[in-house]
């Protein structure tokens, strides 16, 4: 297999930010000896070290307020959540420290920190398993928030968010892992604050992040077969947005579909779809369409599962009716 895996250039960035920088170091369950619940530790404990690597108590409140110690003392520690959703056990962290302590000390603290992990609806993993927390932390002051999407920005990203003086909550997708792609030679990152604008088209904008970047590919596969030229935005960044792309973009097609695997209320499409409102009203030619998941637990059954979140032939739907072209019957 050719390129490498979306992991892998994860542990890439990791690995070459803690040989560049000392105070570079993780923590969180089974980040050690493990390798990580999804490897993208392996092998670091031995290179490293216990004290650079440390393997935590299943205690997320107590190892995210230890990061944030750590932050303030000089390291810059990377926190693991086993699953992201068992980082709401971490949310009075994250908020009430991590966010805040920047501005209520007046700067004499900075907290580079950076929180990852795998989430989102895998394969039967269950409700618990499968929570989508971007849109819980989004109104949090003082953080930024991305998503990977490939294996190149995933490692571009956690290499700059290492180095982010801000703490940064670095969002995985669990079946995203295995994709591969070649990455750039060299050291690089990517800016934690731009949209990456993946395909240019005339008739409507998209914009997604995440898995559901590949539906959305999947989707234009069969616009594109029937005439509709579509305009693909991964946000990548979901606190700041990058609100200059995505209005040049609509200020171009004029109609805009968000597609978030997040749930529709109180979700990042909400967020976006305000935005729009308020920066883009005059470009706008139809109204903005928001696909969201269902605003319920994700079932364990599979069939079931696949019917809470947003699928490609909704997306096609959608975009024929907002551009006014047939939806074929059946589809």
């Amino acid at each position: 297999m050719s390129g490498t895996l979306l992991f892998n250039a994860l542990r890439e960035a990791i690995d070459e930010e803690m040989a560049r920088d000392p105070h570079v170091c993780v923590m969180g369950e089974d980040v050690g000896q493990y390798g990580g619940s999804y490897k993208v530790t392996k092998d670091l404990y031995e290179k490293y070290g216990e004290l650079r690597v440390l393997d935590t108590p299943i205690a997320e409140n107590g190892f995210t307020g230890m990061a944030v110690g750590a932050a303030m003392t000089g390291l810059r520690p990377i926190v693991e959540g086993m699953n992201m959703g068992f980082l709401l056990l971490a949310f009075n962290q994250i908020s009430n420290n991590m966010g805040m302590l920047r501005y209520t000390s007046g700067g004499n603290f900075t907290i580079p920190t950076v929180v990852r992990g795998p989430g989102g609806v895998g394969r039967q993993l269950g409700a618990e398993h499968s929570q989508r927390l971007e849109a819980y932390f989004h109104a949090v002051p003082g953080i930024k928030i991305v998503a990977c999407s490939t294996p190149t920005n995933a490692k571009g990203l956690m290499k700059a968010a290492i180095r982010d003086d801000n703490p940064v909550l670095f969002f995985e997708h669990v079946l995203l892992y295995n994709l591969t792609e070649e990455l750039p030679k060299g050291d690089y990152t990517c800016a934690l604050d731009q949209a990456d604008l993946v395909r240019k088209g005339d008739d409507v904008t998209i914009i997604t992040y995440s898995r559901m970047r590949y539906h959305c590919l999947k989707a234009i596969e069969q616009l594109d077969a029937d005439g509709v030229s579509v305009e693909l935005i991964d946000l990548i960044s979901l606190k700041p947005l990058d609100m200059n792309t995505i209005s040049r973009s609509i200020h171009k097609t004029h109609r805009v579909i968000v597609v978030e695997e997040c749930m529709k209320t109180g979700g990042i499409g909400a967020e976006l779809i305000a935005l729009i409102t308020e920066h883009c009203f005059d470009d706008l030619d139809a109204c903005p369409i928001r696909l969201s998941s269902q605003d319920i637990p994700t079932p364990y059954n599979g069939s079931l599962e696949n019917l809470t979140i947003i699928q490609p032939h909704q997306i096609v739907e959608a975009a024929k009716r907002v551009t006014c072209r047939t939806v074929q019957p059946g589809y």
